[in-house]
């Protein structure tokens, strides 16, 4: 029966690389640390911001559920890394071809499908109402600026509490290891999909059930074809 569909945002929806990294790159200039290539910040899309910030300023990154930012040069870089996205970073970003169809087919098969990313869920509805995709979904969801439910985990679980879904007909869909551990925390099956930033790698490696290469894949393993 048509259950839920969670979807990550960066990675799986959009190709939002340029914006985050180029936000990324701002935030290390004005604070006086060397500024990597972009090619070598690829990894900083996917995972927490503020797990990726304490990476690249050497601080120790946050234990696992605690989700406030508290280290002031982490919050130092999440306040200049905010000032350029906000304005800027978000719009740096293009819908993957056929996601708005690969939408269209689920809702008309009567799934309900929601976004849950680990970006605020301000700018997450502002990027959705941006791509003109607000009508694909139920409802929008992120963490909050002071790092509540950045975690993927904690998201997942709010998100079925506060939608009343059931766990067993709800999939999480996301191209990194962070989507994978944040469903299997919460008995949620898994879609990786190799399409964005992560590897194959590390989506086997977490366990994900099912892994597809694009959109129209991801409708194939629904048994649906593109409206």
């Amino acid at each position: 029966m048509p259950g839920a569909i969670l979807f990550d945002l960066d990675g799986t929806l959009t190709d939002a690389k340029p914006g985050i990294v180029r936000s990324i790159q701002y935030a290390l200039s004005e604070m006086g640390y060397a500024v990597p290539d972009p090619e070598a910040l690829g990894w900083c899309v996917g995972p927490p911001l503020h797990r990726s910030f304490a990476r690249l300023l050497n601080r120790d990154e946050p234990v696992e559920g605690h989700h406030c930012v508290e280290d002031s040069l982490i919050q130092q870089a999440l306040t200049l890394y905010r000032q350029r996205y906000a304005t800027l970073g978000m719009f740096e970003s293009t819908l993957y071809p056929q996601v708005p169809d690969t939408l269209k087919a689920l809702r008309v098969a009567g799934y309900r499908t929601f976004v849950a990313t680990s970006k605020p869920q301000v700018y997450a509805n502002q990027i959705i109402s941006y791509f003109s995709i607000s009508s694909l979904f139920d409802r929008v969801y992120g963490s909050e600026f002071d790092g509540t439910r950045s975690e993927k985990g904690d998201l997942i679980r709010y998100i079925l509490q506060t939608e009343n879904l059931s766990a067993t007909t709800t999939v999480m869909i996301g191209d990194r290891e962070h989507d994978i551990i944040g469903a299997k925390l919460n008995q949620v099956a898994a879609i990786g999909v190799t399409y964005g930033y992560g590897s194959l790698q590390e989506l086997q490696a977490q366990g994900a059930n099912w892994i597809v290469a694009s959109p129209t894949e991801l409708l194939q393993l629904f048994g649906l074809n593109l409206v």
